[in-house]
């Protein structure tokens, strides 16, 4: 309001209707040739998780601020139907490899629960395409190693029981314990 600058870069002229407007969302679509418009994906880094927009930029600068970190990369992934979730590469430092706990915790202290990738993993290096960029799709799939299953904390009483049977049903995941976390 009362920015014209910003409204006129937003706000663009419509290509093939004269005087009408169009918004610029950051979704990338076309004009198909029976007129009906095809949405490609996102200009930015932007995805929905859980009904929350994540901008994967703004966690990859929080991941990159940890001590020992070179470079880092965050993904939606969905590896299995029906579950989505962030996951959070880094190179650094050797020392970083075994603190990657200490690394998801900083984030936790910085990001909202919704915005902390569900688990961190170590490169040795980033992944590059031709142009110099993170190769994303060539990131590795994340596998739960034996320390993450020893770490598990197995449903004490009935109610924890529950809960846990809760999560694995809602989130379609085949193990869960009671410190597991919607987001």
């Amino acid at each position: 309001m009362n920015q014209p600058q910003l409204t006129q870069e937003r706000f663009l002229a419509h290509p093939h209707v004269a005087g009408a407007r169009l918004y610029r969302t950051g979704d990338l679509a076309r004009y198909r040739e029976d007129g009906n418009v095809e949405f490609l994906g996102r200009v930015d880094q932007q995805v929905k998780l859980r009904g929350f927009r994540i901008e994967l930029g703004e966690v990859e600068y929080v991941l990159n601020n940890f001590p020992g970190v070179y470079q880092a990369a965050v993904l939606l992934r969905q590896d299995k139907p029906e579950q989505q979730r962030l996951v959070g590469y880094v190179t650094g430092q050797a020392t970083l490899k075994a603190m990657l706990d200490h690394v998801r915790s900083y984030l936790a202290a910085r990001l909202p629960n919704y915005m902390v990738p569900s688990i961190i993993l170590w490169v040795d290096a980033m992944p590059l395409s031709a142009t110099g960029k993170v190769n994303r799709r060539a990131l590795p799939v994340p596998e739960e190693t034996a320390d993450q299953a020893a770490a598990r904390v197995a449903p004490r009483n009935q109610i924890e029981e529950s809960q846990t049977e809760l999560w694995k049903a809602v989130l379609s995941v085949p193990e869960a314990d009671i410190n597991d976390n919607f987001f």
